[in-house]
């Protein structure tokens, strides 16, 4: 800034020589001072047009780089969304991502849904029974050659069936506490069946529960079509692989079908010893309760 200040003084001197009638570069001539007030004008000039230009080239710098990083408009969030919204935005995608990979959450149904559910099924299974035992009577009473099933196994009780009640669930019980610390696939199918039926219920659903599928089962597959097949060993193993078979779905895999099968032949002995389908009703009764019960108190989903 100093020389380009000197030059400019220079420059004015050399006019007024030549104003003057003087020329340029004679030895003889003396140069006129020049007054330091307007070198000190050109200074502050000189100076001032610098400032502005650098000034300039400072706005042009700046609106280029708001240009680059400028963000559109519709990126930006306004005033009026609220940032709750945004994070339960960002926890709904993040939930639509774990499940697209393939771990959904089963689905829980209500109170209502299960009792209904379990009313009507067990009023359809106990109907198909009840409907197999009077036609086969009628049959019977025709003269056609079909075991009645009534007659067969009775709905009478003894004071004795209560020891044979009591001991199926012993039998029951403790297999089923073994089986679900020792089978890892059983316990898992076990789990996710009584997630779905007993987690919405209250504790005394669970009576409803255990009741109604214990009397309309029995009353169907050791009532009616153990009678049908025959009263003897084979009847007692076919009848209990039908009544494994129906227990798959709904989270039970193939672990609980034996499972099934096995309880069933338990069922199905018990009823050849008794001659009468009041004992497997009662014992799968108290069984399912007692099961109930069990998982309530010591399952994490229950909590």
């Amino acid at each position: 800034m100093g020389s380009l200040t000197i030059n400019y003084c220079w420059t004015i001197a050399t006019a007024s020589e030549i104003l003057s009638g003087r020329k340029f570069g004679d030895s003889n001539s003396s140069l006129r001072p020049v007054p330091p007030v307007l070198c000190c004008r050109c200074k502050t000039n000189v100076r001032a047009f610098a400032s502005q230009r650098s000034v300039k080239k400072s706005r042009k710098k700046g609106k280029t780089e708001k240009t680059d990083t400028a963000v559109p408009e519709k990126y930006l969030l306004s005033d009026d969304v609220n940032p709750d919204y945004v994070e339960d935005s960002k926890k709904n995608i993040s939930l639509l991502d774990t499940s697209e990979a393939g771990t959904s959450v089963p689905m829980i149904p209500s109170r209502g849904s299960v009792l209904q559910a379990c009313i009507i099924t067990s009023g359809l299974i106990g109907l198909l029974g009840v409907v197999i035992r009077e036609v086969s009577h009628v049959a019977s009473e025709g003269g056609l050659p079909i075991v009645d099933c009534s007659v067969e196994i009775p709905l009478t009780f003894q004071m004795w069936h209560v020891e044979l009640i009591t001991g199926l669930v012993i039998l029951v019980s403790s297999c089923r506490y073994l089986l679900l610390k020792i089978w890892p696939d059983f316990a898992k199918s076990s789990e996710a069946a009584n997630s779905q039926v007993l987690s919405s219920l209250e504790p005394l659903d669970y009576i409803v529960v255990s009741l109604l599928p214990g009397i309309s089962e029995e009353l169907l597959f050791r009532g009616a079509l153990l009678p049908l097949f025959g009263i003897n060993w084979q009847s007692v193993m076919a009848v209990a692989s039908i009544f494994g078979i129906l227990h798959l779905g709904s989270g039970r895999k193939y672990s609980f079908a034996v499972w099934a099968t096995f309880v069933g032949i338990a069922y199905g002995y018990a009823t050849l010893l008794s001659s009468t389908v009041l004992v497997p009703m009662a014992a799968h009764a108290v069984n399912n309760l007692v099961g109930g019960i069990i998982w309530r108190y010591t399952s994490n989903s229950s909590k």
